[in-house]
């Protein structure tokens, strides 16, 4: 087996353990089975993290920045507020629709993590970091674009996270892809209705 700094084996055993959990579920994923789908030995298991929760939070943090790198880069400057906030919206939809296991399985950790005893707060940080990722986002779109905001970063950011986290599990349960459309042009009109008049879109 070849050597590899730990970061990236940790790194590897992450997309394992995403793999594995989003096929037998969170609870039978063993550390055994993740070892195998990475290819690695239990003892690099073990080297590389010190116990399952350490791997839950690494999971959550792997899978968020899936879905964040494809929005970030879906978010380049387009002639309007608009078709920007609609390009980072289909881009995590696109995303979504591409890996709906992924996507489910985000929702198995947070009820795992509260219902398990010393995970908690994983469930808590995992909903934390939607919330930051979020006014993150808005951030650099307020300093590409130079508008201003009619709610606090921090209130629209937990609220498209809240909205975001609603419309992923309406579709995992009840798909209707030609429904979409009129969906995202909805929350896309929302929130470039919260920019202020004085601001240019």
């Amino acid at each position: 087996m070849a050597r590899m700094p730990s970061a990236e084996r940790r790194r590897q055993l992450t997309e394992a353990a995403i793999a594995v959990m989003a096929r037998d579920g969170v609870a039978r994923a063993t550390t055994r089975a993740i070892a195998a789908e990475a290819g690695v030995s239990l003892s690099v298991f073990h080297y590389c993290f010190d116990s399952k929760q350490e791997l839950v939070e690494s999971v959550i943090t792997a899978i968020t920045d899936h879905s964040v790198t494809v929005v970030k880069r879906a978010l380049r400057p387009r002639d309007t507020l608009a078709e920007t906030v609609r390009a980072g919206f289909q881009a995590y939809w696109d995303h979504v629709r591409a890996h709906p296991e992924e996507h489910m399985l985000t929702y198995e950790l947070t009820q795992y993590a509260l219902r398990r005893p010393g995970f908690e707060h994983l469930a808590r940080r995992q909903y934390e970091a939607y919330g930051a990722t979020f006014a993150e986002l808005i951030d650099e779109l307020r300093r590409s674009r130079g508008f201003r905001l009619r709610v606090p970063v921090t209130v629209l950011a937990r609220y498209l996270a809240a909205v975001t986290d609603g419309l992923t599990l309406d579709h995992l349960v009840l798909g209707d892809d030609e429904a979409w459309a009129g969906v995202l042009d909805t929350v896309t009109a929302h929130v470039v209705g919260l920019v202020d008049d004085g601001a240019s879109p």
